[in-house]
């Protein structure tokens, strides 16, 4: 009844909204025919600079971004924003034959981000894993996540970063304050992006000149600042571009952030969630040629923080189980200094009149490099093996430093042919991509060496698709792509390959329904953590240091809680995903100028060969006690199926939408329900454009109820109901002011299932930080200079 009640207030709250708006005056729904006009989205063309009208060109290119803002202010729909995410070929996202979800820069703008989930948390089908000591993030896409199962690009490279530790086994570092767009797709169905999506795929594409430079300007410059409660949140950025000639752009811009420890819903301070944050950006883009354009683009991050808990004492909040028992013991911690780099080089070359080339090609490398020192242990006991400072032969010593570097390095490119017989009009996409992972650790007094191994591994493979459209009756696109990967650490190798298909069939794909089926094949190969990973997990204290490994970890105070053994044969994942989908799209509904978006989606994935951490051995003690090793291993079949939906109306001068998914994933071979599948959720999304839209007044209402079918060893998500205001109002054409109000029913609230400490435990809050943070309140403000 509670769950259901959660349900109802959300949409009773998005009710409220509609028969607010529903009794203003008539004519606040007007709508001119320029407008309606302008509304209607367009597919972006590359801007053609003829060497003998350079200027007029440089306009026109300008208009059309500016256009494209203009239209975000009024209201064009998120789901009639262009991508080419879900096929790598142009289109709106409503129109995708695939799940696919757009996040845009004018929402980016109006939610003053502290972090990328905050951006993508009522997306449907996608959670974040977040620890509030670390500034990084894991998609979970489809019950989904980790070593790569959800592929995530910025600026078209990968992002691969994984070290073992109370964490996501894969996660990222990027600042949302970079961020212009958001494309994800869930499930395999855009295996075309590379191997080892078979979650899906999250497109991040970072700001550009297109944000700062304005139509008519040759150059221009925004400045933003925010300040922000709970705790001492203060960001300020400068980004700017000039147009040096019709030929050459060149765009950059920094950011400082930073905050203190905040407060989460139950009002304690969680440690070490204070951190500090700057970046980096410049992009240099040069058209050499009519159609073609070269564009460099280099970004630098540095992120500073300190990861690990302190013990708690009796008495704070969620310490204290239903049984009486406490969870107090808090993890090493260590002081860390992250610094990420992502350079991209591309080329691409588009004319309209040129139906043979298209094509769109780029390299890139990517670096996470973590150097962290340890400044505290699990006790002040002195160690012998630490010379006389607390610390163990497995998490370090006080004062000893460890690292964590992973280089990418990457090739991505496509082309597209287009062609007609008779009624029948094709598009044949074809690439290569491949990527090598050289990844390194470093641990003077510990063994984080072997609990994240350092190892090459290349991953290569090539596509080949075809799009074919019959009239407006139907609609087809068909796939075949070959993966190859090979892995190697030491005397240790492995590699394989395989072919997965996709086939996807569409009817009446311009009605306002359109539904398809689709089935796609991904293929995930095993990472070098997941093959090699080996050693003790230290034990906290002398009451769970129950043996030695077999590893033989030298010195006093290795004796374990358990055991990582190493699985050289590991078998690659394979995604089978069966889908029905239906797109619906109409304009002027109700009343002139409104449209209805939405894209409801039905799936299956069965996944063959499914890796999973799996606990095992002799029960240490007689029946009951703790067995002693953790493996990965293949479980022959994993199976998550569900249902999505995200939809939207908008009237102008107000919208209402509503988005949610409920998913479901087990263990096939033994019935137990997948840690990673997250709480089921329902987003309310409601708001009103006043004062000639120039202030825009919105909710969104974000109602969880945990998944508890999960493995006994683990502690479900909270349910919880996450409400969040936003403000934005654009007093001149220059000046913009954001207010936020974030979690304002001040709620506790985990999203994420994760492992207990032991079989009592009702929360694990101090080895993993994972709560979110309580109410917070933003106030935001952005200048625009701009000059010919």
């Amino acid at each position: 009844m509670a769950d259901g009640a959660r349900y109802s207030r959300a949409l009773i709250l998005g009710a409220s909204v509609i028969s607010i708006a529903a009794m203003m005056p008539e004519s606040g729904f007007a709508q001119t025919a320029d407008q309606a006009a302008q509304a209607k989205p367009v597919k972006p063309k590359q801007a053609k600079r003829k060497p003998a009208k350079p200027q007029a060109d440089q306009q026109q290119a300008n208009s059309s971004v500016w256009n494209a803002r203009a239209q975000a202010i009024v209201g064009v729909q998120a789901l009639d924003t262009i991508t080419a995410a879900a096929s790598k070929t142009e289109e709106r996202a409503v129109d995708a034959l695939a799940p696919v979800s757009v996040v845009t820069s004018s929402q980016i703008e109006s939610r003053q981000a502290s972090t990328v989930g905050d951006l993508i948390y009522n997306v449907p089908g996608v959670w974040v894993q977040n620890r509030g000591d670390e500034p990084s993030t894991s998609i979970n896409i489809r019950g989904l996540q980790d070593f790569g199962r959800v592929a995530v690009v910025v600026d078209g490279a990968r992002q691969n970063y994984q070290r073992t530790g109370h964490f996501a086994n894969g996660s990222f570092f990027l600042n949302p304050e970079l961020i212009s767009g958001i494309d994800i797709v869930r499930g395999p169905t855009a295996n075309i992006y590379g191997s080892g999506a078979i979650g899906g795929v999250a497109s991040f594409r970072t700001k550009d000149i297109e944000d700062v430079v304005r139509a008519g300007e040759r150059w221009g410059v925004d400045a933003k600042t925010i300040l922000g409660s709970n705790e001492g949140r203060a960001l300020g950025s400068v980004f700017g571009g000039v147009h040096v000639n019709p030929n050459v752009d060149v765009f950059a811009g920094g950011i400082y952030s930073t905050q203190e420890n905040y407060k989460d819903g139950t009002g304690y301070e969680v440690a070490n969630t204070g951190n500090r944050l700057s970046s980096g950006i410049a992009k240099l883009t040069v058209r050499p040629a009519d159609g073609h354009e070269v564009k460099f683009g280099t970004i630098f991050q540095e992120d500073l923080f300190t990861v690990g808990q302190p013990p708690r004492k009796a008495g704070d909040p969620n310490t204290t189980n239903p049984n009486g028992t406490l969870s107090l013991g808090g993890t090493s911690i260590y002081k860390s200094d992250v610094k990420n780099y992502t350079t991209t080089l591309g080329w691409k070359y588009s004319q309209p009149d040129d139906q043979l080339f298209d094509w769109d090609s780029k390299i890139y490398w990517n670096r996470t490099d973590n150097d962290q020192v340890k400044t505290a242990h699990t006790s002040v006991t002195p160690s012998t093996y630490c010379g006389g400072v607390p610390g163990n032969a497995v998490s370090g010593c006080i004062g000893s430093r460890r690292g964590y570097l992973l280089d990418t390095y990457g090739v991505d490119l496509y082309n597209t042919s287009r062609f007609a017989t008779g009624d029948w009009r094709h598009a044949v996409t074809y690439g290569l991509d491949a990527f090598q992972d050289q990844v390194s650790s470093q641990d003077s007094t510990g063994t984080s060496e072997i609990t994240t191994p350092g190892g090459k591994r290349t991953v290569s493979g090539g596509f080949v698709q075809w799009k074919t459209n019959y009239t407006s009756m139907l609609e087809v696109i068909s796939a075949l792509r070959y993966d190859n990967y090979q892995l190697s650490s030491g005397s240790t190798s492995t590699s394989g390959d395989r072919l997965s298909p996709k086939i996807t069939v569409a009817l009446v794909p311009t009605a306002i329904v359109t539904p398809y089926f689709s089935y796609a094949e991904g293929y995930r190969a095993p990472s070098i953590t997941e093959t090699l990973i080996t050693g003790s997990h230290t034990a906290a204290s002398p009451f769970d240091a129950f043996f030695r490994c077999p590893s033989g970890t030298p010195g006093p105070g290795a004796d374990s809680t358990f055991c990582f053994v190493s699985n050289p044969n590991l078998r690659p994942e394979v995604g089978k995903n069966k889908e029905i989908g239906f797109n619906i799209k109409k304009n002027d509904l109700f009343i002139a100028g409104d449209t209805l978006r939405g894209k409801i989606n039905l799936f299956r994935n069965d996944i063959e060969n499914f890796i999973d951490l799996v606990n095992y051995g002799p029960a240490l003690g007689g029946p009951g006690g703790p067995m002693p090793f953790y493996q990965y291993q293949n479980i022959a079949e994993a199976r998550i199926q569900g249902f999505e939906a995200e939809t939207m109306y908008d009237a102008n001068l107000w919208f209402f939408g509503l988005s949610g998914s409920y998913l479901n994933g087990k263990n096939v071979q033994n019935g137990v329900g997948l840690s990673s599948i997250p709480p089921q959720k329902i987003t309310t999304t409601a708001g009103v454009r006043l004062l000639d839209r120039s202030l825009v007044l919105s909710v969104m209402w974000t109602s969880a109820i945990a998944n508890t079918d999960i493995p006994a060893n683990y502690l479900p998500a909270t349910s919880f109901d996450l409400v969040n205001l936003y403000l934005q109002y654009q007093p001149t054409r220059d000046l913009t002011l954001n207010f936020s109000v974030e979690n304002l029913l001040n709620q506790y609230y985990r999203p994420y299932a994760l492992p207990a400490g032991s079989t009592t435990d009702t929360q694990n809050d101090v080895k993993w930080a994972s709560a979110g943070a309580g109410l917070v309140v933003k106030g935001g403000l952005k200048y625009h200079f701009g000059g010919i």
